[in-house]
């Protein structure tokens, strides 16, 4: 069939998609004869409360939405945020000849589809309609090619989904009772989690090493130029045939590897000086020039892990950001489907890609052949190709039209697919030894390595980006001098280096998605969503672009680690995606597995419903969740919070934070602190702890109030320093006659050891009153949340200091109220501090103090500091990433916002809601437009499958 006019007579029909953006684009290339609707990601889902449950279920079911004695038979429900658009996809339906489900192709747009099928209960032909890429040529070949609804890939996904309901709903409950309430676990966000914690222990227990080295500078004693410079730059390698040592060669506690002990001499500080006193005067030669062909292939296509990381090392994007922008290009008909595990490109994409080498570089970077990649990843979904520029002809960046951050990641997306489709880079590499006797008969010996690239291949289109900011990018060149063998050379400069081993470095957004792929954990669509998730719940922080975990992460993994050792096993979770990837292949079968992983029911034998009939192999790494859960005795919530730190000091994590303490409670000797919530974990010292100790805590007695006789304390809260009075015991707290003591906090000028009682009274006495205008209305001086201010009636006006409190008159205040009521913003502040030139708008980017905080500003977009983050440290590059995740977030459109005023007066209004509005309602979605809508929790609020994704991991 054509989609064009012939289908107009022959009736209508309805494409139902995932999003409002994807639907208005096709819908541009259907024509008449085509209504297309986006459902706006998930229309149903299990129930995220008991209270959305039905009447009819009761006990577990009701409170897990799965009822596990009846095969783990879901409860699923529509979501409130999503009756009213079920029911105009109803009657879109009614006057509909044909369905066609256009979600995307996989096992989540395979979901999906089958829900709207369960909901929408359709009496006409349904077909699935599937494509990768929004192109005119794809969605017309999508309506000419349907296929059926793939049923092994709703089961897949449906199992995924259940055993995350199972996990998030049965372990979370044990993280609240004895951790702290309103924690989450979930099947990969734990292990993720994790995994940032043990790199975080891994830095605590290390230890430094010194070690020293020497840096010649060789010249041949001739002019040089750029293809042969005059001199070289080599470092001491060997000494009497012992290499010397480098980091490489200490371990974690600074001592030199067991293996290399023999054969490696560690220089110290005082050797290292000897030895280059020792070889001022002496004579060097080459000893050795060794040289290699080298040769660098293309790097195959982007997927998505590969697309994540890239992003964040070149455009400082998070994955989150990436994916988000990613999305918006996929939708709107400029790069193929951006969830793939595939490094396949169609012969379409390799001929457009073919043809722009040509045409962008010349027929010498074109290799006789197309160059194919075989995939890396372990059951991946090869029915999506690789990231890239949609259609049979590649727009350049330029012909796009594109700005902003959708420009910066399409030109990555195609110089990577093009590169992909050019010749190697091809060059020599070179080696070149020189030696010399020290003037106390040693033999050193000295290296040097150079690099030269005679063709660059498709190092002229693309060079990929490294983790590490001091490694060597594939396109640098090093020229050594064209020397050989027995050459005499002269010592310009001989330096002693000193150096320290390093930590190892903390997970990036970009190298944990590495690691996760690389172990096999969770699937590669998802990593923005988990990684976006751990850093919601507060278990990592960012420093720059580093993951730090929290104290809290801490505790909660050594909870996991101690009591549910298995379900954060890194092997434990691979083989779990191995198990669910079977049943997606229809080799093993979802009720008999969940049994096995939930009751731990079966002995593995034949027949037995346990882990041989589920086709889970031996089974080892399956059984019993619930007895996990279930005794909870052995749990000393104390000691899962607690960590030494040393000198009898212990960290503990506690409801309101973390802190240090040593000694018993109540005890006389016994002393505690607060731990700065956005402290790394591997900076609590034991010098830091005692600094912490010896700060003045606890109350501290100012005397009495010789009005109201009343002790008055300072105290340190949990908003800051405050004084408060001490009523008299047996004052009623609660009631109709219930007294509040009173209080204030201290000025940001005082502090707790030295603020006095009359500072105390005064600061209890506000607010005061400075008098009164010409008509009677009192003028007061009251201190309030963002500062110091005056108020008169209803009108306010601020002070510039809080000392003015007390000082301002009748006359001044008289004089404030005089001028004109200043408008919208303050006078702009001067910056605290200047970042540089922003590599997205191109304008300067400063850091300001706001109203909230200190933020970022381009000038155009505003992005907050994190709890992480502080003016003093912050990054360039941690400034233009802020930036980047605050405009990839989708504007709220004030339109939506009237529509969400106006929707719960009368039902049907939401009845009426014109087209354009329902459009404006549904890209909105951090707002909810209907009163049913803005009871539900906020994470139903999300449309887009990745937030679904997200919500699955629980």
């Amino acid at each position: 069939m054509s989609p064009t006019s012939e289908t107009a007579q022959g009736g209508r029909r309805l494409v139902i998609v995932e999003s409002p953006a994807k639907a208005k684009t096709i819908k541009g290339y259907l024509g008449p004869g085509y209504v297309v609707e986006a459902s706006v990601g998930h229309i149903r889902d299990l129930p995220s409360g008991a209270a959305e449950v039905p009447e009819k279920y009761t006990g577990e079911v009701r409170r897990l939405g799965v009822d596990v004695e009846n095969d783990f038979e879901p409860i699923y429900v529509v979501n409130a945020d999503k009756k009213a658009q079920v029911k105009k996809l109803k009657d879109l339906l009614k006057d509909s000849d044909e369905l066609f489900l256009a979600t995307d192709e996989d096992r989540e747009g395979e979901a999906i589809a089958w829900h709207l099928l369960e909901v929408l209960k359709p009496k006409v032909p349904v077909h699935r309609m599937v494509f990768h890429e929004i192109t005119k040529d794809a969605i017309r070949s999508a309506v000419a090619n349907p296929r059926e609804l793939n049923k092994r890939m709703v089961d897949a996904q449906e199992t995924r989904r259940i055993l995350d309901r199972l996990y998030g709903y049965e372990v979370s409950p044990v993280l609240w009772k004895k951790v702290m309430p309103r924690l989450s676990a979930g099947r990969v966000q734990s292990v993720a989690t994790r995994l940032v914690v043990e790199r975080e222990r891994e830095r605590i227990a290390f230890r430094s090493a010194e070690y020293w080295d020497l840096t010649g500078t060789f010249a041949t004693g001739r002019a040089g130029d750029t293809s042969d410079p005059s001199s070289l730059v080599a470092r001491l390698s060997a000494v009497d045939g012992k290499r010397i040592a480098q980091g490489r060669d200490f371990d974690s506690l600074g001592q030199i590897k067991g293996g290399n002990s023999a054969n490696t001499l560690h220089l110290d500080e005082a050797n290292a000086r000897a030895l280059a006193a020792a070889l001022q005067d002496t004579s060097f030669a080459v000893r050795s020039v060794e040289s290699k062909p080298y040769r660098r292939s293309p790097y195959a296509p982007f997927r998505t892990t590969t697309m994540q990381q890239e992003a964040s090392r070149k455009l400082g994007f998070g994955a989150k950001a990436t994916m988000q922008v990613a999305q918006k290009l996929y939708e709107n008909g400029f790069i193929t489907y951006m969830r793939t595990d595939s490094t396949t490109l169609s012969d379409t994409a390799v001929s457009a890609a073919r043809a722009q080498v040509t045409q962008l570089y010349g027929s010498d970077y074109l290799p006789d052949k197309p160059r194919t990649y075989a995939g890396k990843v372990k059951n991946a979904q090869e029915a999506h190709e690789a990231i890239r520029p949609s259609g049979d002809r590649f727009r350049t960046p330029a012909e796009t039209g594109l700005t902003g951050d959708q420009f910066r990641l399409y030109e990555l997306i195609w110089k990577r697919t093009v590169a992909s489709q050019m010749k190697d880079a091809v060059g020599n590499s070179v080696t070149v030894k020189i030696a010399g006797t020290s003037s106390d008969g040693r033999d050193a010996e000295f290296s040097a390595s150079g690099k030269t690239i005679t063709f660059h291949g498709f190092l002229k289109a693309y060079v990929e980006g490294a983790d590490d900011p001091n490694a060597e990018l594939d396109d640098r060149e090093r020229r050594l001098p064209q020397v050989t063998e027995g050459d005499a050379l002269s010592a310009e400069e001989i330096s002693v280096d000193g150096h320290a081993t390093k930590p190892p470095a903390r997970y990036t957004e970009a190298s944990l998605v590495k690691e996760l792929e690389e172990r096999e954990i969770g699937r590669p669509s998802t990593y923005a969503s988990i990684i976006g998730t751990i850093l919601d719940r507060g278990y990592v922080f960012k420093k720059g672009t580093a993951l730090v975990p929290s104290f809290l992460s801490f505790a909660v993994v050594n909870l996991l680690e101690k009591h549910f050792g298995r379900l954060v096993d890194y092997d434990f979770t691979a083989r779990m995606e191995d198990d669910l990837d079977r049943i997606a292949r229809g080799e093993a079968k979802s009720v008999p597995w969940l049994k096995r992983f939930y009751f731990g029911e079966g002995d593995g034998t034949p027949g037995s419903g346990g882990a041989a009939d589920a086709g889970n192999g031996d089974g080892d790494h399956l059984g019993g969740l619930k007895e996990l859960v279930t005794d909870l005795g052995a749990i000393d919530a104390r000691e899962v919070s607690s960590f030494p730190v040393g000198n009898d000091i212990v960290l503990r994590v506690g409801r309101y934070g973390p802190y240090v303490e040593r000694g018993e409670r109540d005890s006389e000797n016994h002393q505690r602190a607060d731990v700065p919530d956005d402290m790394a974990p591997d900076e609590l010292s034991v010098e830091y702890a005692e600094e912490l100790l010896a700060k003045p805590s606890g109350d501290f007695e100012l005397g009495a109030d010789p009005v109201s006789g009343h002790q008055i304390i300072a105290k340190d809260g949990r908003y800051g320093p405050y004084v408060t009075e001490v009523l008299p015991e047996g004052t009623p707290k609660t009631g109709k006659n219930a007294v509040k003591p009173r209080t204030a906090s201290l000025f940001k000028s005082m502090s707790l050891d030295t603020v006095t009682l009359d500072d105390a009274l005064k600061l209890m006495s506000l607010p005061r009153v400075v008098g009164a205008d010409a008509e009677g209305v009192e003028i007061t001086a009251q201190n309030g949340r963002y500062g110091p201010y005056l108020k008169k009636g209803t009108d306010s006006r601020s002070l510039t200091a809080e000392e003015q409190l007390f000082t301002v008159t009748l006359e001044e205040a008289l004089e404030i109220y005089s001028q004109p009521k200043q408008r919208g913003r303050a006078a702009a502040k001067p910056p605290l501090k200047e970042l540089g030139e922003d590599p997205v708008s191109g304008k300067p980017v400063v850091v300001k103090d706001g109203r909230f905080g200190a933020y970022v500003t381009d000038g155009e977009t505003n992005a907050t500091l994190r709890a992480a983050d502080s003016v003093e440290d912050i990054t360039p590059e941690r400034g233009y990433e802020l930036l980047a995740e605050k405009r990839a977030k989708a504007p709220v459109k004030k339109t939506a916002k009237k529509a969400a005023k106006k929707a719960p007066a009368k039902k049907t209004a939401a009845k009426k809601t014109t087209t354009a509005k329902t459009a404006a309602k549904k890209t909105t979605t951090a707002k909810k437009t209907t009163a049913a809508a803005k009871k539900a929790p906020a994470k139903k609020a999300t449309a887009s499958k990745a937030a679904a994704s997200q919500a699955a991991d629980e």
